[in-house]
């Protein structure tokens, strides 16, 4: 229950507000960071249920307008922002059969050994799972998300049983999905800090580890089940989804070690033979998914569900048994736009801003596009953590804004930069404490090469994305003010001081140990450099990206006289549905229409 006052003076008027039921029990925490995405956790027999409390008592309240009110009325939204106090998460477990309730001892997670702060008790308790029906595992990441610690505790007395592994890194840790048992004392473990990718790993609750091996790329785990485990790898390509599986056979007790099928030779791939390991033998894994291009893997009891499409095929869905034997064939998909009026789409890649990589984009040319004209150009943007907005599927990931504005005359160009995912971790935090900087240089690679081409009319670019592509905006905007002459922002983040803690810190750390990084991505101060049309939209009621960011940056834009158009959506959270997202797209269409 929210209780609202006004309190006014002779000087001021200062709204103050008491949110009760600051404490929530069952409910996701660390605002779905780490892969979070709820707050109960059944043991496998059913008789406990592990709970997250989340007390934020402490949290800062950012309000926001409710104008649905005869006189308005003020939302108070806890918000826990960079570099300040942070919600207090504890883990419970209710027990069914003694009707008792206990809390884990999240005070023994503490490590001495870490730098101390004013916040050096915070932590994120991620990725509950169970081992067995008195063992529950937990990964534990301080706040600065430079420390992660499995650990292992007794459900019957919530006691630390052990530490089973430690995991550090220079730029973060962030464990992204729970373990899974197959046996009593084994399970499977995912992590990106040990050989360059998310790679998988076979440990017991004693600390040992080893590599189960798949090809040196990142891979995440889809089943345990008959002695094989199912996982899907981007190996082939980056921009490609393949189903694996690979033979694990568990050692009985009088075996030293656990063995892998026999390895084969394929194509030139090898793998690494741990030197510590003795009796731990690695096999090739088996490729279950033949057809180049994007795979959705969904695994049933006894097989697995297909959806597929590739860039020039817009795929079909199956049924397959575990053997990859076709079972069913649900759909086989024609061309759903053949009966419009489709434009030409190329797939491709560039190199990165270092030469290290390669970016992958789809490129959508004009209708009836003739190279002797010159057309305008418009870029999509997103360029930020775990998205992929390019891969090998059905016309490369396309959105069909993009293809409207492509009938209406425009050449639309969208492409990944380091940062995003699916490269391996040295890609992925190339962006460590200076978000923007490395995606900027990638994506004005690609933009470069697309000014040298005689059919685009360097004078007339334009530039849009929404939250970090609001950002991104923004930023290609003042950084490269000669390149663009509209852009559109949705939703921007403007400074990382402003944006919550759990995903803020990990990427940026915080202003007071980063000063260097939040002045120099920070786009407070260089209004002064725009020189392109700029419209900021922005949802009055935005409880990701609060109302302080674009507000702040409008703020910037008078005091240096430079014009903005500006469109708050009323009564709009973070992401535009429904009638919202219709209007907004119109107007987005009708921005660039009418000034590129």
């Amino acid at each position: 229950m929210l209780v609202t006052t006004l309190h006014t003076t002779a000087t001021d008027t200062v709204w103050i507000a008491r949110a009760k039921g600051a404490v929530s029990y069952g409910v996701s925490v660390s605002r779905n960071e780490f892969g979070i995405n709820g707050g109960l956790f059944p043991s496998p027999d059913g008789k406990r249920l592990a709970y997250y409390r989340k007390d934020e008592s402490k949290v800062g309240i950012f309000p926001l307008l409710d104008i649905t009110s005869r006189t308005g009325s003020l939302i108070a939204l806890r918000y826990p922002m960079n570099g300040m106090d942070s919600e207090r998460v504890d883990l419970c477990i209710w027990d069914s059969e003694t009707r008792t309730n206990i809390t884990i001892d999240a005070d023994a997670l503490a490590e001495p050994t870490q730098p101390t702060t004013r916040y050096a008790d915070d932590r994120y308790l991620t990725n509950i799972s169970w081992q067995d029906d008195n063992t529950i595992l937990i990964q534990a990441v301080d706040r600065s998300q430079h420390y992660c610690k499995l650990v292992s505790f007794d459900a019957t007395t919530g006691e630390l049983t052990g530490t089973i592994l430690r995991e550090e890194n220079p730029e973060w840790v962030e464990p992204y999905e729970p373990t899974h048992p197959i046996s009593p004392d084994r399970f499977i473990y995912s992590t990106d800090n040990r050989d360059g990718f998310k790679n998988l790993y076979l440990c017991d609750l004693k600390g040992n580890i080893s590599r189960i091996p798949t090809a040196h790329a990142d891979v995440q785990f889809k089943a345990y089940r008959d002695g094989w485990i199912y996982y899907t790898s981007s190996e082939l390509s980056p921009a490609e989804n393949h189903l694996f599986r690979i033979k694990l056979t568990l050692p009985r007790r009088s075996d030293k070690g656990v063995r892998f099928n026999q390895p084969r030779s394929e194509k030139g791939v090898r793998f690494d033979q741990p030197s510590s390991d003795k009796g731990v033998r690695f096999g090739q894994p088996q490729r279950l998914t033949s057809e180049q291009g994007w795979h959705s893997i969904t695994m049933l009891p006894d097989g697995w569900f297909d959806t597929f499409s590739s860039f020039d095929n817009p795929g079909w869905s199956k049924v397959f048994s575990d053997d990859g034997k076709l079972r069913e064939t649900l759909e086989e998909s024609s061309d759903p736009l053949g009966e419009y009026a489709s434009c030409e789409v190329e797939f491709g890649t560039v190199p990165s801003a270092d030469g290290l990589y390669q970016n992958h984009y789809r490129l959508i040319k004009p209708l009836n596009f003739d190279p002797q004209r010159k057309y305008p150009l418009i870029v999509y943007v997103y360029g930020g953590p775990h998205s992929q907005m390019v891969h090998d599927s059905w016309l490369g990931n396309i959105r069909m804004w993009e293809m409207l504005m492509a009938q209406r005359g425009y050449v639309v160009y969208c492409q990944d930069n380091r940062g995003t995912q699916c490269h391996g971790a040295a890609y992925e935090k190339a962006i460590s404490r200076c978000c923007g900087q490395a995606e900027m240089q990638d994506q004005m690679v690609g933009i470069r090469a697309l000014l040298a081409e005689p059919w685009i009319d360097s004078t007339r670019v334009g530039v849009h994305g929404w939250s970090y592509g609001g950002f991104m905006t923004i930023s290609l905007a003042t950084t490269y003010p000669e390149v663009f002459k509209v852009a559109v922002a949705g939703g921007p983040v403007i400074d990382w001081k402003w944006y919550e803690i759990m995903y803020g810190e990990r990427y940026m750390d915080t202003e007071l140990t980063n000063p260097e990084g939040f002045a120099l991505t920070s786009l407070l101060g260089k209004a002064n450099k725009l020189q392109c049309r700029l419209l900021i939209c922005q949802g009055a009621i935005d409880d990701t990206v609060v109302w302080q960011h674009s507000l702040s940056f409008l703020q910037e834009c008078i005091d240096e006289g430079k014009q903005v158009d500006y469109f708050p959506f009323p009564k709009a959270y973070h992401n535009m549905m429904g009638r919202e997202r219709v209007y907004l797209y119109q107007k987005i269409t009708d921005y660039f229409d009418n000034n590129l």
